[in-house]
């Protein structure tokens, strides 16, 4: 005996289903991220005089610069193109400051990317506290389009002297699953994929 096979209508809900889980899960990170912030690492934002976030119970130190360096690569499996739209921005420690990335998909079909970031040198990574970012979401784009991504982040006052020079890279990944799902939910790509 053998088990029923599902039909069509069943197989889209389950697509439905499970893209709007997936988005549901993107959506409570961010929320999620500034719980684990406050109560994990201890990093909570308050406004400070001029109305900019800032760490909360420290100082911004205006006698204090440190470069931030920006650089944007992708995987050889995903066909974007991924650029910071600045090389360096010079920062005052405890200061929230935005650096703005571009991406735009190169590809025939909509795909869905994970960005991946890393901080050099590896003793500030626990100083560069980012308070929004493109890599806590899947970020999807649509044949041939482009968006701007802005990161806002925060360098740590209690940075140690000697890091003058701090590095935030992104790496883009082809998230896989999320893109076959999303192109199998679309009516048309799976109707030109299953043209002869």
């Amino acid at each position: 005996m053998t088990a029923p096979r599902p039909d069509a209508s069943d197989t889209i809900k389950r697509i439905v289903w499970v893209t709007l889980g997936s988005f549901l899960f993107a959506f409570s990170m961010v929320p999620l991220y500034n719980v684990a912030c406050e109560k994990v690492f201890g990093i909570k934002l308050e406004k400070g005089p001029s109305g900019q976030e800032q760490l909360a119970g420290n100082r911004v130190d205006d006698n204090r610069s440190v470069r931030v360096q920006f650089d944007g690569t992708v995987n050889s499996k995903l066909p974007w193109q991924f650029q910071p739209l600045q090389l360096t921005l010079d920062v005052h420690p405890g200061r929230q400051y935005e650096a703005l990335y571009l991406a735009r998909n190169q590809a025939s079909e909509a795909i869905v990317g994970n960005a991946a970031p890393s901080i050099a040198p590896n003793q500030a990574s626990g100083y560069f506290n980012k308070t929004e970012c493109f890599c806590f979401t899947q970020q999807m784009l649509k044949p041939g389009e482009e968006r701007i991504m802005p990161v806002r982040f925060i360098v740590n006052p209690a940075l140690p002297a000697d890091i003058s020079t701090i590095t935030l890279s992104y790496t883009f990944y082809r998230n896989d699953s999320a893109t076959a799902a999303l192109n199998a939910s679309n009516p048309v790509v799976a109707a030109v994929r299953a043209a002869p």
